[in-house]
């Protein structure tokens, strides 16, 4: 046992300086008179009114970027960094759906019926699955590459399921994108919008 005097002049204060409060007393002033709707339509809309406010908050972070708001598959490093590396590049797969919506119209067009014949013979036979074929190799390559890059830099990350992920985000077109893209093409980020 220490038997040296502890000074007077203690620069560490013994307590807080003011008596705790009664439990009535502090939940009294926590509580705040609740107005409770006079109906249940009013109920109601103020229920849609508060989920609507909710919906648009989070919408709003989204397109800000705002991780906490993403769902449960766009969130993590690993899940960004497949994001930024997708949205950076131009990479054939995104020009499927427009392409496939190009065919698609020209199917419709009434084209005299030799040159439709042609123009279907070509698009059918050449054109489809050349595309098709780009958009195989363009999938594996994203997911391969993606997951290699993931592995490297971020050892202790899962790489499960961010090949697919990465892959599939190719595969939109990228303003449709959702979370919507960060980096310019080039690496560049995105300027704020006005």
């Amino acid at each position: 046992m220490d038997d040296t005097p502890v000074p007077v002049d203690d620069p560490k204060p013994q307590g807080k300086g003011r008596p705790t409060p009664k439990r009535r007393d502090a939940e009294g002033r926590r509580r705040q008179p609740v107005s409770a709707p006079k109906d249940r339509k009013e109920a109601y809309r103020q229920m849609r009114a508060k989920q609507a406010a909710e919906r648009d908050k989070a919408r709003q972070g989204m397109l800000a970027g705002d991780e906490r708001y993403f769902p449960a598959r766009d969130k993590g490093p690993a899940r960004k960094f497949a994001r930024d590396w997708v949205d950076s590049r131009r990479l054939p797969s995104q020009y499927f759906l427009p392409f496939s919506l190009l065919i698609l119209l020209a199917t419709w067009v009434p084209w005299p019926m030799a040159i439709r014949a042609q123009i279907l013979a070509y698009v059918i036979t050449i054109g489809w699955p050349i595309m098709m074929i780009g958009v195989l190799f363009t999938s594996v390559y994203v997911s391969w590459k993606v997951k290699k890059l993931v592995g490297e830099k971020m050892p202790g990350e899962s790489v499960r399921g961010v090949g697919f992920y990465a892959a599939m985000r190719a595969l939109q077109i990228r303003k449709l994108r959702f979370p919507p893209p960060l980096v310019q093409v080039g690496g560049k980020p995105v300027p704020p919008k006005k």
